[in-house]
Order: C-alpha cells, then structure tokens, then sequence
C-alpha cells in the first residue's frame, strides 16, 4: 500500500501521550503536512495489530516506550488532487498510550518533538489541521480519555 494516489483506503495510527494538560506531537519530516507538527504516527503493517503499531511508530519517532491502553478516536483524511482524484486516504485511529518509558528525542520521521497545550495546540496554525481537529475534540470533551476502547482480535493464534 502507498500513500500518494493509492489504490485503497490507508490504516494509519496516532499515539496520545498526554501529560497534564499537554500532547506530546512530533514535528513531521515528511508529507502530508511537512513542517507541522502532529502526534506521532504512522502506517499499519500487514499482519501488526493497531496497538502493536502505535507503539512502534511512539518509540520509532520520539523514543518512548510507552504502553497502549486502547482506542480513544478514529478519524479519517481523504484529500483530493485538482481534478478530483483522490491524493491520500487514510484512516486514522489513535491509541491513548501510558506507562512511558525511555528518553524523549526526535527520530525517523520527527525533526523535533515536545509538549503542546492541547488548547493552544487546537488552535496553533503550526499544528497539522487534522491534529488540531483531534485537540478540538479533547478540548469540547469527545474524546473518552479516561475509557479508551479495548481492542480485540478474531484471528486464530499462529
């Protein structure tokens, strides 16, 4: 699967990591949105659960191992090109993370990383637009952040 002009919808995953009143975001080296900053996240691999690839993807990009409690929203970005075809599709679900441990530094993908004011960040036009549609979200109190979803698999061991 790719992510420019693809063939089908993308399977992405967010990382929260909350702190206080403040969500960890990494500055994105790479599109969509370079140079803005948005939580950690990337890509679904074929066969990694979306728990298993939130974590990843957190230490991946800051350094954090941090432990995925569930699912606290899902949300989609579907952009088109002039003509109307469609550029990126990608549904995105972010996993609320905690227990972290580790050194918090930029990596991979992530040219800075630091705290945010989730009501700053949900206005700060340096914060992706999709990211601060989420921190609109926490701040109007929409996301359950105290009850993030467990997520299941149906697959057989093996």
């Amino acid at each position: 699967m790719r992510g420019l002009y693809p063939v089908a919808p993308v399977v992405g995953v967010g990382a929260l990591v909350m702190r206080d009143n403040a969500v960890l975001l990494v500055r994105r080296a790479a599109p969509p949105e370079a140079g803005k900053w948005a939580l950690p996240g990337g890509k679904v691999e074929l066969g990694e659960g979306v728990l298993e690839a939130a974590r990843r993807e957190l230490m991946e990009e800051t350094g954090l191992d941090c432990e995925p409690l569930g699912v606290v929203n899902v949300d989609q970005i579907i952009t088109r090109d002039e003509v109307g075809r469609v550029k990126f599709h990608y549904v995105l679900v972010t996993v609320m993370m905690g227990k972290c441990r580790g050194e918090l530094r930029p990596a991979t993908d992530a040219t800075d990383v630091r705290y945010f004011d989730v009501r700053a960040g949900s206005q700060s036009a340096e914060v992706a637009e999709s990211t601060r549609r989420f921190l609109r979200k926490i701040v109007q109190g929409e996301v359950p952040l105290g009850s993030p979803i467990r997520v299941e698999t149906s697959s057989p061991p093996g």
